[in-house]
């Protein structure tokens, strides 16, 4: 397969799933599927604005941002459901982790979206048999629909898998630039939105062929050096790096696991557990975070699925506390029944050097004891400077970074008040 992969450049893929909120709704709850469906904020008001919604509710004129009126007069049958992050988180978290079963060098950038380098992934096959393999892992063990561009960077992968949705592998290489990309109105290329696609219009260009020969000192004096990125990326050309500790605000850490068969062993369960729980720890420690609230996904052999959340005591981002409390929450809502697919998520991230731990009665006697060396710490820290002196505890966290896997990245939402847990 090594002659299917480049000698020099790489292989990218950009996953990118279709209609992520709806889709995940439609997969805890089958009776969805096929049915005009929007996930909208204040579904109770007329004033409610579409998040997203289904491929059948798209084919009535529905349409993300659309007021939930206007969107009921287009659609009448229309099924609105509330926005369920804590059920998007697990499902975002189980696809990032089957995808790092391909390689580790993953790149969340969204929710719903992220890169993969597969350049040293030949003994796996062919790119697009990768590509082939991703999308049907993806639906058959996640039950959700995802688009896959295929491409020698991250920009024209992300073009890629905007061609063909839902359910989409598209092949884009540079050779198919002048055909396939350079015709299409500018406003049409990623990175470019509608101011930008306005200004450039204003000095003659329309399109993105246009873009890719335009003057480079007339595209700087009215983008700056965004207009010479741009014409770079007309021109097919991107040298970003698929980076698997690339820094993005999160709000959240998981790791999930289909199991290799259907478990209903409670030792066998809570040793998938244990492992999930180091997983997740290994990317708090990368990240140099700490979690103060911790769900737990189970999907069981019929395919029913719930997850459960607790607001911990004390933050956590070690292996035992993490497993600890996993454990617990896992044995409260287990009934028993075979469990076919496991996940941990830290959620409401605090930098480590920022957490405030509440004290209980037995971590308030051993920070007692600490009272002293803490008074000094911070005299000198506000004598010197916040960096002067960490604990050791800390210092280990960022020099000892061996950890495997990547972050899961955060859901770029902003309403994060946490919901009412309850069966999905």
């Amino acid at each position: 397969m090594k002659e299917m992969y480049p000698k020099k450049g790489r292989v990218i893929l950009h996953v990118d799933m279709n209609s992520f909120y709806a889709s995940v709704e439609m997969a805890y709850d089958s009776e969805l599927k096929g049915k005009p469906l929007a996930i909208a904020g204040n579904p109770e008001e007329r004033r409610g604005i579409i998040v997203t919604c289904s491929y059948e509710a798209r084919k009535f004129g529905v349409r993300t941002t659309m007021p939930l009126w206007e969107a009921k007069k287009l659609c009448p049958e229309l099924i609105i459901r509330k926005p369920n992050f804590d059920r998007y988180r697990a499902a975002s978290a189980a696809m990032f982790d089957l995808l790092r079963q391909y390689t580790e060098l993953v790149e969340p950038v969204s929710i719903d979206e992220g890169y993969m380098d597969i350049t040293g992934c030949s003994d796996m096959g062919s790119p697009l048999e990768i590509a082939e393999s991703i999308q049907k892992r993806i639906l058959e063990q996640l039950d959700l629909p995802c688009s896959i561009g295929v491409a020698p960077n991250k920009f024209l992968a992300k073009t890629a898998s905007d061609m063909k949705k839902p359910l989409g592998i598209t092949v884009l290489r540079k050779r198919d630039i002048p055909t396939v990309l350079w015709p299409l109105e500018v406003g049409e290329m990623h990175g470019v939105g509608t101011k930008t696609a306005d200004k450039l219009k204003s000095i003659g260009i329309e399109t993105i062929g246009g873009l890719a020969a335009a003057n480079e000192i007339q595209l700087k004096g009215l983008l700056g050096i965004n207009g010479i990125k741009l014409k770079e990326r007309a021109n097919g050309l991107d040298s970003r790096a698929v980076d698997p500790d690339s820094v993005y605000d999160f709000k959240s850490i998981g790791n999930s696991t289909t199991l290799p068969r259907d478990l209903s062993n409670q030792h066998e369960l809570l040793k998938v557990l244990d492992r999930l729980a180091e997983q997740v720890a290994a990317r708090m420690k990368r990240k140099e975070a700490v979690a103060t609230s911790l769900s737990v996904m189970i999907r069981f052999k019929d395919r029913k699925t719930i997850t459960r959340s607790q607001k911990l005591q004390n933050p956590v981002s070690k292996k035992d506390e993490i497993a600890t409390a996993a454990k617990s929450l896992f044995l409260k809502h287990w009934n028993g029944d075979a469990v076919r697919l496991l996940g941990i998520t830290g959620t409401d991230l605090m930098e480590a050097d920022q957490a405030v731990k509440q004290l209980d009665l037995f971590s308030y006697e051993q920070d007692a004891k600490k009272e002293p060396l803490i008074n000094t710490m911070s005299q000198l820290r506000e004598k010197y400077g916040k960096a002067i002196i960490e604990s050791a505890g800390y210092q280990m966290k960022k020099t000892d970074s061996t950890g495997s896997g990547t972050s899961f990245n955060k859901d770029f939402l902003q309403d994060r008040k946490r919901r009412d847990e309850g069966d999905i």
